[in-house]
């Protein structure tokens, strides 16, 4: 049932979970930098198991940027609100690091900084992390290999703490779905991939997901608005069922990013999927 597959990510809430931690490789001191972008916090990040329960959903991922802390504590903190609350913490979604990259010093230093970020996801009870392929252009035959090399690396030290490691079409190194499969067919079989409806080619959408469904970890779910601002049930429709026909069972997870209540976004776009 779909109902029971539900999830959100975090990115649906990036307005009311507090501010946000952006990641990113600072050029000239040759390290990962924090920049911190005001939002309201209308939510804490702990509390956010047991509303996302009480509002139906029965899995959860969480963006790397929305956690206040990464100390034991906090981290065992967020395992236990997920366990009180009977819900799944799904992935981990690192939203940074270009283990593509051909500057050997930044790729050693992302997969050292990711490396950090797989041990907080076996901390905070996630049962997966997702590791963004690269930054290097789609269709990087050398990139896709470096890629390749980063994420085996990056599993041997997951598979020690319980934690899978997946990818997903996001960024440039997977943004056709030429170059995406090219990412894949360097992992054994076995290896999933997070499939987003919205980072795909308009042209590649259908196809896109249809290849995607069968290697998923989860689904998100992103839907298209039309010029009024309305969502697009139709062609949301045509994208849901290609997961239908495709047997997809893993967690839908709702993406909402348009301005307006977040929770009405959320709940607008679950209706359209229970529907289907």
């Amino acid at each position: 049932m779909l109902a029971n597959r539900l999830s959100i990510s975090s990115w649906s809430l990036h307005r009311c979970l507090g501010p946000l931690r952006w990641t990113y490789w600072n050029t000239e001191t040759k390290r990962q930098d924090t920049h911190i972008q005001d939002q309201p916090q209308e939510l804490e990040l702990l509390a956010l198991p047991q509303e996302a329960a009480r509002r139906g959903l029965r899995y959860l991922e969480l963006c790397h940027f929305h956690f206040p802390s990464t100390t034991d504590e906090y981290l065992r903190e967020l395992k236990q609100a997920f366990l009180a609350a009977d819900i799944v913490f799904h992935t981990l979604l690192v939203d940074y690091g270009d283990i593509s990259s051909p500057d050997e010093e930044r790729r050693a230093s992302d997969i050292r900084y990711l490396t950090e970020w797989v041990e907080i996801a076996a901390k905070s009870g996630a049962r997966a992390i997702r590791i963004v392929a690269g930054e290097q252009p789609a269709g990087d035959v050398e990139a896709t290999q470096r890629c390749g090399e980063a994420l085996r690396q990056l599993q041997q030290a997951a598979a020690q703490l319980g934690v899978e490691i997946v990818t997903e079409n996001f960024r440039e190194l997977t943004s056709t779905l030429e170059s995406w499969t090219r990412v894949m067919d360097t992992m054994e079989p076995g290896f999933r991939t997070i499939v987003d409806f919205g980072n795909l080619h308009f042209e590649e959408k259908l196809s896109g997901i249809a290849y995607g469904a069968p290697l998923a970890h989860s689904i998100h779910a992103k839907p298209a608005y039309d010029e009024n601002g309305e969502l697009d049930t139709e062609d949301f429709a045509r994208l849901l069922a290609v997961l239908r026909e495709t047997n997809c069972d893993v967690p839908i997870s709702v993406i909402f990013d348009r301005e307006g209540d977040m929770w009405a976004g959320i709940e607008k776009i679950k209706q359209e999927i229970l529907k289907n």
